[in-house]
C-alpha cells in the first residue's frame, strides 16, 4: 500500500471524535466509507464527516474495492464475525476494545489473521499515548529502580444510566459486551499494564454483582503476576461512593502513579523527592495508534496493539470472570 482508505462498520459515538475523524488527518490515510444499520444514521455520518459513501449493511462495505483496510466500532458480540469476514476479503483489521467477548473468539481472530497473513489492530489507543509513553520510559530509565508490584483502583458511584432496568446499556448486557462495565473499563487498564510491564502469566479473581440493577458483575477483585515476576492486584467497584481513578507502580527505588482514564499528572516520587509531570492528550486520542497502523501497512514502523497482545488482556478478563 501507499495510501490506507479505510472503511467503519458502526460510525457510533467513538467515531464521533475519539477516531473517526483522524483516520483522515494521519499522513497516508483517509476515511472513504462508514456504515450503520440504520441507514439515515450513516448518511448523516458520512454528510458531517465529509466520507464519500455510506452504506447500510457491513458486507457491502468490506466487499467496496475502495476499502482497503476496516475499522469495526460495533459492540463485542459482532466484532468475530465481522473480523472474520473482513480478514477473509483480504483485508487488515481494526476492532475496537475489547477485542471480542472472550479469550476464544479473540484466537479464532488471530488465527484467521495468521493463517491469511492479514495484519490485526484493536484499539487499546493508550499503549501509543503519550502519557504512557511517558510512563514507558520512565520504567525504562530505571527511574523507580526494579518494578516489584503494581496496584490499581477504578471505582464509580451507581451511575443514573445504569439505573433504568427497561433501558440498559449495552454494556451492562453480557450477551452483547461480554461482561459488565469492568470488561469495558478494566480492558483499559489490563492493556496498559501489559504494554508497561510485560504479560500477565497467571490471574485470579472474584466477581460480584452487589446492586443487582443489571445481569453483568459490578464489583471486581484480581491477583495477578507478570512473566517478570511483578505481581499485583486490582479492585474495581461501580456502586461506591466515589470515582477513583488510580495505578500505581512501585519499584524498589519510588514509585509512579497515574490514572488510566483521566489526564491528570504523573506522579514520580523517587528517594524523598516527588515530581508531577502533565502530558496532555491529543484531540483524537486514538490518532497516535491509528498513526503507528498506518505506519505499518505501508511498511513504515510497526503497531504496538495487536490482535496477540489485545487476546491477552481479554484472557486475564475471564480468569476474573470465571
Amino acid at each position: 500500500m501507499n495510501h490506507v482508505r479505510w472503511g467503519i462498520i458502526g460510525c457510533g459515538a467513538v467515531t464521533e471524535v475519539k477516531s473517526g475523524p483522524a483516520f483522515a488527518k494521519v499522513p497516508g490515510s483517509s476515511l472513504v466509507a462508514v456504515m450503520r444499520r440504520d441507514g439515515e444514521k450513516a448518511r448523516d455520518y458520512a454528510q458531517r464527516h465529509a466520507v464519500p459513501r455510506w452504506y447500510d449493511d457491513a458486507s457491502a462495505l468490506i466487499d467496496d474495492d475502495g476499502v482497503d483496510a476496516v475499522y469495526i466500532a460495533t459492540p463485542p458480540s459482532s466484532h468475530r464475525a465481522y473480523a472474520l469476514q473482513a480478514i477473509a476479503a483480504g483485508k487488515p483489521v481494526y476492532i475496537e476494545k475489547p477485542m471480542a467477548m472472550n479469550h476464544g473468539e479473540c484466537l479464532d481472530i488471530v488465527e484467521a489473521g495468521r493463517a491469511a497473513n492479514v495484519p490485526v489492530f484493536v484499539a487499546y489507543y493508550r499503549r501509543a499515548l503519550p502519557r504512557f509513553t511517558t510512563v514507558a520510559k520512565l520504567l525504562a530509565d530505571g527511574t523507580i529502580g526494579t518494578p516489584r508490584f503494581a496496584s490499581v483502583v477504578l471505582h464509580h458511584p451507581f451511575e443514573k444510566a445504569y439505573q433504568d432496568k427497561a433501558n440498559l446499556p449495552w454494556r451492562v448486557q453480557p450477551e452483547v459486551s461480554g461482561g459488565g462495565i469492568f470488561v469495558d473499563l478494566a480492558s483499559h487498564t489490563l492493556d496498559i499494564l501489559d504494554f508497561l510491564l510485560g504479560p500477565i502469566v497467571e490471574a485470579r479473581g472474584l466477581s460480584r454483582n452487589q446492586l443487582g440493577a443489571y445481569p453483568a458483575e459490578d464489583a471486581v477483585a484480581l491477583a495477578f503476576a507478570f512473566g517478570s515476576g511483578v505481581v499485583g492486584t486490582g479492585l474495581w467497584n461501580f456502586g461506591a461512593d466515589r470515582r477513583e481513578d488510580r495505578i500505581e507502580l512501585v519499584g524498589d527505588r519510588g514509585r509512579l502513579t497515574f490514572a488510566t482514564f483521566g489526564d491528570g499528572p504523573i506522579r514520580v516520587e523517587t528517594d524523598g523527592r516527588v515530581d508531577n509531570l502533565l502530558v496532555e492528550n491529543p484531540a483524537h486520542i486514538q490518532q497516535p495508534l491509528i498513526t503507528t497502523m498506518v505506519g505499518q501497512l505501508l511498511g513504515e514502523g510497526t503497531c504496538p496493539s495487536t490482535g496477540e497482545t489485545a487476546a491477552r488482556t481479554s484472557w486475564v478478563m475471564d480468569q476474573a470472570l470465571l
